[in-house]
């Protein structure tokens, strides 16, 4: 079944927020401060994986890297392009309609719970890889393994920022839906380079998430997201990156 993958992800993220909503209460401030930290170091090195498999090859017997100048590239020009459109502010729009909507305005921590969340289960390798496959193949094992781990994530989370992270089920919805039915549509020209792009920008993304998990607010994340588009676009240029 195509999108099976989606539905067991978003369900998964939602279970993750009322299980964290329920079990809260028994973490201290302190605490909670400590499994947000733990979190975003969790995290970082999961990005940093991502990101080295993406850059890191043996020729010869030799470790090198490369595609240095598509990293530049996209993600400079995919935050300039961000910037200007203002996604991170869109993002938290929708974040102080959906607090109001659900009965939570007086939650301070609604909106930053939620964006947050968004952006640690919504972007990286397993989120767009596992929705190609599943759009190209319906295969959704991927998807069913990071529901897994979105589940002890958004857990975390929810004890440690407040409930707004469980509600990172409808943009994860939406984002991994729309990339399975896109994947059924580009499925004749999307290539192997194409999947390795996104996998490798969305692994420095991710990077970025862990950087706020575990230092605060510091990268504008969401204006960040172009880049995976980008990406793509750069796979069909002619040039060797």
């Amino acid at each position: 079944m195509i999108g099976l993958g989606t539905l067991i992800n978003t369900a998964a993220i939602a279970a993750g927020g009322i299980g964290g909503h329920f079990f809260g209460r028994f973490f201290k401030q302190e605490q909670q401060d400590s499994i947000t930290k733990a979190n975003g170091v969790a995290v970082l090195f999961i990005a940093i994986a991502g990101a080295m498999e993406g850059m890191l090859k043996v020729e010869n017997n030799v470790l090198t890297s490369g595609r240095s100048m598509l990293i530049v590239i996209c993600i400079v020009l995919g935050t300039i392009i961000g910037e200007l459109i203002g996604i991170e502010n869109g993002f938290e729009r929708f974040g102080e309609w959906l607090k109001v909507k659900t009965g939570n305005a007086k939650d301070a921590g609604f909106v930053d719970a939620f964006v947050t969340a968004s952006l640690t289960v919504s972007i990286g390798a397993m989120a767009i890889v596992g929705s190609i496959e599943d759009g190209i193949l319906g295969n959704y094992s991927i998807l069913a393994v990071k529901s897994v781990l979105d589940f002890i994530i958004i857990i975390m989370m929810t004890a440690s920022m407040g409930k707004g992270a469980g509600f990172s089920a409808i943009p994860v919805f939406v984002f991994e839906g729309g990339m399975t039915l896109l994947a059924r549509l580009i499925a004749p020209i999307m290539t192997d380079v194409a999947i390795q792009y996104l996998s490798l920008i969305g692994s420095i993304l991710i990077f970025c998430v862990g950087i706020n998990l575990v230092w605060g607010k510091k990268v504008r994340v969401a204006n960040m997201l172009p880049a995976v588009v980008l990406a793509v676009a750069a796979a069909y240029v002619p040039v060797k990156w």
